[in-house]
């Protein structure tokens, strides 16, 4: 009979063929990449962080579950604060993070999580533990998710009671589902055949199953997930009536105008020009022009003082000038260095690099204004400057947001890198660091260090600076390539 963990029991609720190929055929599970391995990796920080509230907690450590289960057993007994502990009843196990014994001998079980909040996910999560336990002869009073409280401030070092928050779960559990859940994953499991599964919803959520590339392979390029910002039940729908790709859907179904444009362009194959909207949008962008862009990196345990968890540090922006209509453009630029808060010397080079006069043309205009804002609170006296410089912003995802264009190419995007080569034929392909979540893990490693303790060699460090200044200089690059090209298209 197979053991259902609660590892496994959470993948059971989220997909039976994933259940499946986790017990009968795992080399399909691909390894969890870079960004995926990270969270992961902070998880378990956090986890390690929370024990030390509980100094008198004895850690259960070995790997193999029966000698966890042996050594639970004898701890159960001379010990009121456990981590880790473990607990078998017929065919589920499960490992509680914190567990805790109170004085009329129940116990209180704490999950810990590295999210901001107590996500609908967490509570199946801690329900299978709490069902486990009792089935072990456990009884249990309370249940607790605690998480990052992103409220506390650092000022010195870490005052874990202020990191952390505590919410009491018990009343939001729902117990009585999870016998014939587990009757129905072991027939899964044990089943000869591999079960077939829709794709659906939950593929992407509450995170994105490893097996994705695989069941959503026979989709094509311009498939129905690709309408912009269309409700993902509306895409189901036409799913479950057969249309797969956007210009399948008949003309006779009315669509909103964004995505009857979308049709019509896949149906075509060349690009929706509005040369007015265009125009218009176009005028308000005033030499000399500035291409700006931002790299930040946020920690669930704040590095700095003055600084919460989560909260975004600027460490590096990307500035391309053009003065006038000749075609130079002239590239100014900033990174970090040093293991300091690199935010006083960001907004110091930056208002060095920025003109008094001119547009900021920025991609996406919410994230660089946030973060101006946020540097006007801990600095005040760049507050007006800042207030200044957020007023001259354009923000260039407008005219693509708007659809004054849209290529098919797009692909249903209007981000940067879905605009760029559409537009111009230019791309981030093959680049060491193509995107921003790799940016900043690569910036956390060569300045502080990764998780395990490996610091960047000196090689290292020269690469990723060389290939952070490469990729957040195509950005702003990118941007004057698209005014440039859509000056042109609107004549």
């Amino acid at each position: 009979m197979p053991t259902i963990s609660k590892s496994n029991y959470m993948n059971g609720l989220k997909c039976q063929k994933l259940l499946w190929i986790i017990f009968n055929d795992k080399q399909q599970i691909p390894e969890p990449d870079e960004q995926q391995q990270h969270i992961f990796d902070q998880g378990m920080m956090v986890g390690k962080l929370a024990q030390s509230l509980y100094p008198n907690g004895v850690a259960i450590q070995d790997k193999d579950i029966q000698k966890n289960l042996e050594e639970t057993k004898a701890s159960l007994k001379t010990n009121g604060i456990i981590f880790e502990a473990a607990f078998q009843a017929d065919s589920i196990y499960a490992r509680t993070d914190i567990l805790i014994k109170n004085t009329n001998g129940t116990y209180d079980i704490i999950e810990v999580k590295s999210t901001a909040k107590v996500k609908d996910e967490h509570l199946p999560d801690i329900a299978f533990q709490k069902h486990c336990l009792e089935q072990s002869g456990i009884k249990v009073s309370k249940c607790h998710i605690m998480h990052i409280n992103t409220d506390y401030v650092k000022k010195g070092q870490i005052n874990l009671q202020k990191l952390f928050t505590r919410e009491d779960v018990t009343e939001r559990l729902n117990l009585k589902d999870i016998p014939n859940n587990v009757k129905a994953m072991l027939n899964v499991i044990q089943s000869s055949q591999c079960p077939k599964q829709k794709i659906n919803p939950n593929c992407h959520s509450p995170y994105e199953c490893p097996l994705v590339k695989e069941c959503w392979g026979f989709l094509p390029k311009d498939s129905v997930f690709n309408l912009y910002n269309i409700r993902k039940e509306k895409s189901f729908e036409l799913i479950e009536q057969g249309i797969y790709a956007i210009k399948d859907i008949h003309m006779d179904v009315q669509l909103s105008g964004h995505h009857d444009i979308q049709r019509q362009c896949a149906h075509s194959g060349k690009p929706h020009i509005d040369k007015e909207a265009i125009a218009r949008f176009l005028k308000q962008i005033k030499y000399p022009i500035h291409y700006l862009d931002f790299e930040t990196f946020g920690t669930a345990v704040p590095i700095h003082d003055g600084t919460k968890p989560y909260q975004q540090m600027p460490f590096q922006f990307s500035l391309h000038l053009k003065k006038d209509k000749k075609p130079k453009l002239e590239h100014l630029s900033f990174m970090a260095e040093g293991s300091k808060d690199p935010r006083e010397k960001f907004i110091k080079a930056l208002k060095e690099s920025v003109h008094d006069e001119g547009s900021i043309v920025v991609y996406n205009m919410q994230f660089e204004k946030g973060i101006l804002n946020a540097l006007a609170e801990k600095f005040p006296k760049h507050r007006k400057w800042i207030a200044e410089t957020t007023a001259r912003m354009v923000d260039l995802i407008v005219p693509f947001r708007n659809f004054s264009y849209y290529n098919p190419k797009q692909e249903g995007s209007a981000s940067l890198k879905s605009v760029l080569p559409a537009l111009t034929g230019k791309s981030y392909e093959g680049m060491d660091i193509a995107e921003g979540g790799t940016a900043s893990l690569k910036y956390l490693y060569m300045t502080y260090g990764a998780m395990d303790g490996r610091k960047a060699t000196k090689k290292e460090a020269e690469d990723i600076r060389k290939n952070l200044e490469i990729y957040c200089g195509l950005d702003t690059e990118a941007m004057a390539m698209i005014v440039d090209k859509l000056g042109k298209l609107a004549g």
